[in-house]
């Protein structure tokens, strides 16, 4: 769960996408290494919206819950 809200993401600089985002376009998390808040996730398409502040051990247990989710096959 994520401890803290950034109201505009784009007061933040260096931005990047996840590893974790596909490659299709409009689909895409960013994230900002080294913050010293915490790790920043926003949504690629709203650079100027909210972004969501998670502690380390909040990432690495969103991360993993990725890991051990089902693919769904692409049709």
């Amino acid at each position: 769960m994520p401890e803290r809200l950034v109201p505009n993401a784009a007061a933040l600089g260096g931005w990047r996408r996840s590893s974790y985002s596909g490659n299709e376009a409009g689909s895409c998390l960013e994230v900002v290494d080294g913050h010293p808040g915490g790790i920043p996730v926003r949504d690629s398409k709203v650079p100027d919206g909210p972004a969501l502040l998670f502690s380390a051990v909040g990432w690495a247990s969103f991360i993993t819950a990725l890991k051990q989710a089902p693919s769904t096959p692409k049709t």
